[in-house]
């Protein structure tokens, strides 16, 4: 049996439309695919990608890895939510999250025993929010709200949020749209 090194490469020809052809040795010394393409400038390209697709590879690599924690963040309503437990909770707002994939706000709620829980309500995300009329600037902290919702399933005070109303009387949408959440008519 002879060795690897004294196989000859075998050479492919194919043709490339930008440089009118393209040579493919398939080299078993080296390990790999030699691409010389645009032989009349003498430039080749070693190995089994050209740079150009490696950095598109790359590219793609990169662009996945950021969805991913975006993509995995995101959940239908009926993962986290109880379409069968809803709540009306009327509280002081102590913090906004402004942020993707959904806003987010905190607020101080006196229980039925007096005692003030700090409530989590998911609202859609800002860009939805911003089409349906509502600013960053409309939630200073010390605002009195009421907020429609559903309870999370995990028992925590936590709620997505489907109506907010302010102390002016505006009544907002303020759910995510396409999660299989309720639509504001619904409750």
């Amino acid at each position: 049996m002879a060795s690897v090194a004294s196989r000859p490469a075998r050479v492919y020809p194919a043709v490339n439309a930008r440089d009118g052809f393209l040579t493919a040795v398939l080299d078993p010394v080296r390990g790999g695919t030699t691409v010389f393409c645009g032989e009349r400038e003498g430039r080749f390209i070693d190995g089994r990608r050209s740079g150009m697709r490696r950095l598109s590879v790359g590219v793609a690599a990169v662009g996945v890895l950021l969805a991913g924690p975006a993509v995995s963040a995101h959940h239908s309503f009926s993962a986290e939510f109880d379409i069968d437990q809803p709540v009306t909770l009327t509280g002081t707002l102590t913090e906004l999250e402004w942020v993707n994939p959904h806003g987010w706000i905190h607020m101080d709620v006196a229980g039925p025993d007096g005692a003030v829980v700090n409530w989590a309500v998911e609202m859609g995300n800002p860009t939805a929010l911003l089409r349906r009329g509502l600013r960053k600037s409309d939630f200073p902290p010390g605002t009195e709200l009421v907020v429609e919702g559903y309870k999370a399933k995990d028992r925590t005070p936590t709620a997505n949020g489907i109506t907010i109303t302010f102390p002016d009387g505006r009544n907002v949408f303020a759910g995510s749209s396409g999660t299989g959440g309720p639509e504001p008519n619904r409750r």
